[in-house]
């Protein structure tokens, strides 16, 4: 086999994600913050009128759609509604065409979609951090998600 057929190894890069609302729903914020060795990106966006669940959901997308080539990623968040969507729910919701277990539309289909569609070209690995309980990269993309919430509109 030539050198040049030999595949590269994925990039391995860690992610960390948060978004919110102030009131929920109101304005809100989210961030990501993409490390890969010793390199750190920070993203964050903000919307006038949503929910904490399309924040949290918005961060991981942008995150994962901000990488270039498929990586190995190990993606922290604090949202158990984004891990426990990808990791538990979403198999069901595609079986039963987008509906929940009540037969309902699924909440947030367009960014379910678009953060599953994201993640398909990445080897994931989804870890859950408590929030607000001193991790210092979480911390980190709660005060740039906080930051971004403001400059969309809340009064605090």
């Amino acid at each position: 086999m030539a050198s040049d057929d030999i595949a590269e190894p994925p990039l391995a890069v860690e992610i960390w994600t948060d978004g919110g609302c102030k009131p929920n729903p109101g304005p809100g914020g989210w961030a990501a913050i993409l490390r890969y060795k010793d390199a750190e990106r920070e993203l964050s966006g903000g919307e006038a009128a949503t929910t904490n669940n399309r924040m949290e959901l918005t961060a991981a997308a942008e995150a994962l759609s901000a990488l270039t080539r498929p990586c190995h990623v190990l993606l922290h968040t604090d949202s158990e509604y984004v891990r426990n969507g990808v990791m538990r729910w979403h198999s069901g919701w595609v079986r039963r065409n987008w509906r929940n277990a009540a037969g309902d539309p699924v909440a947030n289909i367009d960014l379910w979609r678009a953060l599953l569609d994201a993640a398909a070209r990445h080897e994931l690995e989804w870890r859950w951090v408590r929030g607000h309980a001193g991790d210092p990269m979480n911390e980190r993309a709660d005060q740039l998600a906080t930051a971004a919430r403001k400059l969309a509109g809340a009064e605090d």
